[in-house]
């Protein structure tokens, strides 16, 4: 049986891809919590609250057109007021003065904490995996 806790976090899942798709930094950047830490695919390492939704909305107008957003094989375990969920996620875009467009799944994991009677989520953790073979270069050319 589903909670209502994991039907709220895949609503807010389902909502933060279309946010993606539409490019909407602002709708993003509100669901996280006032004191989140991400690790994210891009540098630093770490990046603590607050979170810049103009960073964001310049980061999207460095494609051509929209970005491709989906999130698969999402798994929610909610609690009373802690949460997390896991999934493969997929970005594809074409970069400005880019012939062609980039296709990348990559690993998400999304920790929620219930703040003011909603989820936001307090930290979010995206990785791709490297080859292990002495290249140390970044798998990208992996998909589900």
């Amino acid at each position: 049986m589903t909670s209502q806790g994991e039907t709220r976090i895949r609503e807010i899942m389902a909502a933060k891809a279309a946010a993606m798709i539409d490019g909407d930094a602002k709708r993003i950047v509100a669901q996280y919590a006032p004191d989140i830490v991400k690790y994210d695919l891009a540098p630093p390492l770490r990046n603590v609250a607050p979170l810049d939704a103009e960073a964001l909305a310049s980061w999207f107008a460095a494609f051509d057109g929209p970005v491709d957003y989906e999130i698969r094989d999402l798994e929610v375990f909610a609690g009373e007021d802690l949460a997390y969920c896991h999934s493969l996620n997929r970005l594809s875009a074409t970069p400005h003065g880019s012939p062609e467009q980039f296709d990348l799944w990559f690993r998400v994991t999304v920790c929620l904490r219930k703040i003011d009677g909603d989820w936001l989520t307090a930290h979010e953790h995206s990785s791709t995996p490297f080859y292990m073979d002495g290249s140390f270069g970044a798998a990208l050319d992996l998909q589900p």
